[in-house]
């Protein structure tokens, strides 16, 4: 059986403070939920490998913070990223309003193929909806961004946004080439053709 080949790639999160980042990673990598997360200090770094059908995804995530004095790190963190997972919270207009402007930000600054994802989180709390997912819904279509409401506490559609997000990712990505350095010998240095000689 030949062995599947490993992509990798640098996914970012973003988001406000207390939207579920950090629990949705929890519950991605090591399928965990803790009902009290301590607030993210710059960024954790987390992997994990999503096995698809003819290779395997390797995402390296970086789980930024939401706190607003931690913004300027952002573009450390995105940049390079070839997915981005935008987090806000059903319950939250303004998480809703900064993960827009999250996406806007990430479009103007992040890599021009980047692959964005738009997770409307804490779907266990749909009695205390305050964002309609047809609005949602509508905004990511617009912005060419996957859409999936999800529950870090209950782990509904949180594996389906990553498996969404890795299928979307470019197939044809070739680990890096260090063996294109020509080097050459003193001899090729003294004697550089026709045109070069006196």
């Amino acid at each position: 059986m030949s062995k599947k080949t490993q992509l990798n790639f640098k996914l970012v999160l973003l988001g406000d403070a207390a939207v579920g980042k950090s629990s949705c990673v929890e519950r991605f990598v090591k399928n965990e939920f803790f009902e009290f997360q301590q607030p993210t200090i710059g960024a954790a770094f987390l992997t994990q490998t999503i096995p698809l059908e003819d290779y395997i995804v390797k995402f390296e995530i970086w789980d930024t913070a939401g706190q607003e004095r931690y913004r300027s790190l952002a573009p450390m963190y995105y940049r390079g990223a070839a997915a981005a997972l935008v987090v806000y919270d059903i319950t939250d207009p303004d998480s809703f309003d900064g993960a827009k402007t999250w996406i806007q930000e990430l479009q103007r600054q992040g890599a021009a193929d980047i692959v964005i994802g738009l997770a409307g989180n804490k779907l266990d709390l749909s009695s205390q909806r305050k964002i309609d997912s047809k609005e949602a819904k509508s905004f990511a279509d617009e912005n060419g961004c996957i859409f999936y409401e999800t529950s870090a506490k209950t782990g509904a559609n949180v594996q389906e946004i990553f498996v969404a997000i890795a299928q979307k990712l470019p197939k044809n990505v070739l680990p890096p080439q260090n063996d294109h350095i020509t080097i050459l010998s003193n001899e090729e240095k003294q004697n550089p053709g026709c045109c070069g000689k006196k």
